[in-house]
């Protein structure tokens, strides 16, 4: 018996309302937030849904049919002048270590360098649980900037990493 042809990924930007339940049901499953941490990552996406690009919430989902099958939420850092910063990525559990992530990462990383985007902030728990995390970020050439001990709960460190990103455009 042939299997069918998946069909190819599609990658968009705009956030639709069913988003919000999607964004919760990935990173639930991934089994690296906590409920409060889901809800936040949902809640950016109401933002991004209620105030449009003033958000300054930025979105961009891998999707395979109606699937999404990862997605990432960065934005500029307030008060700076080119530093954004990737509050959030994830990618199905199906689907991780077959290069997703990467493909989000690259066109996060490029977006952000077209907007004018110098630097690409990202931070993660220091908890075993992450130790592929932070091996994802720094086989894509982010550097460890900074530990801010017992910052998310005693015992867990936030680990800061950046990368300095290509200049594509200057706003």
């Amino acid at each position: 018996m042939s299997s069918q042809p998946q069909p190819a990924i599609t990658w968009r930007e705009d956030v639709l309302p069913s988003d919000v339940a999607g964004i919760e049901r990935l990173t639930t499953d991934s089994g690296f937030f906590r409920p409060d941490e889901v809800a936040i990552a949902a809640e950016l996406a109401d933002e991004r849904l209620a105030k449009g690009p003033a958000s300054g919430y930025h979105f961009i989902f891998a999707q395979q049919g109606g699937d999404t099958l990862g997605y990432a939420c960065y934005g500029p850092i307030a008060c700076t002048l080119h530093s954004w910063d990737l509050f959030w990525i994830a990618v199905r559990n199906d689907l991780r270590g077959q290069g997703l992530g990467g493909q989000i990462m690259a066109l996060v990383e490029q977006r952000v360098a077209f907007a004018g985007g110098e630097r690409l902030y990202v931070e993660t728990s220091s908890r075993p649980l992450y130790r592929p995390t932070r091996h994802f970020y720094q086989s894509r050439g982010y550097n460890m900037l900074a530990v801010l001990e017992d910052f998310y709960a005693p015992g867990d460190a936030k680990m800061i990493y950046a990368k300095t990103l290509p200049v594509m455009n200057r706003r």
